[in-house]
């Protein structure tokens, strides 16, 4: 199969569909190509995965029903011959090596990482000798003619290193920061407030006294 002249742009679930299958035909080759309630199970788990979703499993059939006709899943029956399993037919599709469809894999399971959380959480997919193969491999995706496939992001603030994000659902962004992050800032925010609001009582209240005390001090006009 010839690889795609640009790749296709995929649906968010579509993308968490095949970074499960490429995942798990590494992670658990004995239970691959994966059954629907597998291919449930590996979408919606709450570790290593960003974000957490919860797909159904009617939502699941529609989603491989798509990538199976435009042959990125291929089903069998296995060696049982009795319950339908799927597997993924990215890297033939795309014509990507198997370096990049981990990296791809990982970003598509866990968001935007910079080279250092990739190499690391590629490790099981494939190994990475260090940080700058990493990054060889994500700028080779994203100089590819066919169009890019990955994008590095700007710095955030406070960061030391760039994230990188795959691009095969559309262009990138920066994520946004969740409730809980927001709410923790304007807590942090307000605690803040409170301290300085406290200090400046505290030194109020302190000149008031040494104001008090230098005031006993002065000699009366008897003392003179």
């Amino acid at each position: 199969m010839q690889p795609l002249d640009a790749p296709q742009e995929l649906s968010f679930l579509e993308a968490r569909v095949l970074g499960v299958l490429i995942e798990k035909e590494k992670t658990t080759p004995d239970g691959y190509p994966l059954t629907l309630n597998s291919l449930s199970s590996g979408c919606n788990q709450k570790t290593a995965r960003d974000p957490v979703i919860s797909a159904s499993d009617s939502e699941l059939q529609t989603t491989l029903e798509e990538l199976r006709s435009r042959v990125l899943v291929l089903e069998t029956y296995g060696a049982s011959g009795r319950v339908l399993r799927y597997a993924q037919n990215f890297a033939k599709v795309y014509g990507v090596p198997a370096a990049g469809v981990a990296l791809l894999a990982i970003l598509m399971l866990r968001g935007p990482q910079t080279v250092s959380e990739l190499r690391a959480n590629s490790e099981r997919l494939y190994h990475f000798d260090d940080a700058s193969s990493v990054e060889a491999y994500l700028e080779e995706l994203a100089a590819r003619s066919s169009g890019a496939m990955v994008s590095k992001l700007p710095k955030q603030p406070g960061s030391r290193e760039h994230r990188w994000a795959h691009l095969l659902c559309g262009a990138a962004s920066l994520p946004l920061e969740s409730d809980a992050a927001v709410r923790g800032k304007v807590n942090a925010h307000a605690e803040l407030e409170e301290r300085v609001a406290t200090l400046e009582l505290e030194v109020a209240e302190l000149r008031a006294a040494l104001t008090a005390l230098l005031g006993k001090a002065e000699p009366g006009p008897g003392n003179q």
